[in-house]
């Protein structure tokens, strides 16, 4: 018997944050990059006195490296070959692992000597900006990566729920013949066939409703893969 078992696409543990439950992985890794950019924006306010944006920075580096802690954790946790992309993606000979890992760094050590007036702050703070175009990169690499699993996950899906129309259609249509076949003996029992009659007309009609919900089905799954 064939079963249908729903992609691992979402990051949903007794622990997660709030601001990650429930968010899809290609969705949490495309946050990520809003993200970063956000940091940037807000570093350099901080930096330049604002100590709302500085707090503000502050709450985006936690949730960016909550989120980043994530993605890793629950890539490992895919079927092989999806972890394996996912590994290469950030740990591989050109991973972007590491390019994020700087980032990060260098996020923290700016809001660390802005929040301690450090007079380093200005230049730790320009090397952040000069990291813009790279970390962006990095994440739209990563961004790809989950978006192509995804992908290829709901088709998968999508073959499987096919399979799944196409054997209840072969059930329905025997029941369509079992259903043709009471009815016809029901009728050469004459009078003692009633009740058989009845049974077997309630049959056809459970078969004609099975014919419809698939039909449906394999419409919506058709659609679902001509615009996926």
């Amino acid at each position: 018997m064939t079963t249908l078992a729903a992609p691992n696409t979402t990051v949903q543990r007794n622990d997660t944050p709030a601001h990650i439950a429930g968010l899809s992985l290609v969705n949490l890794a495309a946050r990520q990059r809003m993200l970063s950019q956000r940091m940037i924006l807000q570093t350099v306010l901080a930096a330049q006195g604002d100590v709302a944006r500085l707090q503000a920075a502050q709450r985006s580096l936690q949730i960016f490296t909550e989120s980043q802690q994530h993605l890793l954790a629950t890539g490992a946790q895919l079927e092989p070959a999806s972890a394996r992309r996912i590994a290469e993606t950030y740990q591989g000979t050109r991973g972007v692992g590491p390019v994020v890992q700087a980032f990060m760094q260098l996020v923290r050590s700016a809001l660390d000597q802005i929040e301690a007036a450090s007079p380093r702050a200005v230049a730790t703070t320009a090397e952040l900006v000069g990291h813009t175009d790279r970390i962006l990169e990095a994440l739209n690499t990563a961004t790809t990566a989950f978006d192509d699993l995804a992908t290829a996950r709901s088709g998968a899906m999508m073959k499987e729920l096919a399979g799944i129309v196409g054997d209840i259609q072969s059930v329905a249509k025997e029941a369509k013949v079992v259903s043709f076949n009471a009815q016809v003996m029901a009728a050469r029992a004459g009078q003692h066939g009633r009740e058989f009659a009845v049974v077997a007309n309630v049959l056809s009609e459970i078969t004609s409703e099975i014919d419809r919900l698939t039909r449906k089905a394999a419409v919506l799954a058709e659609r679902s893969r001509s615009t996926g």
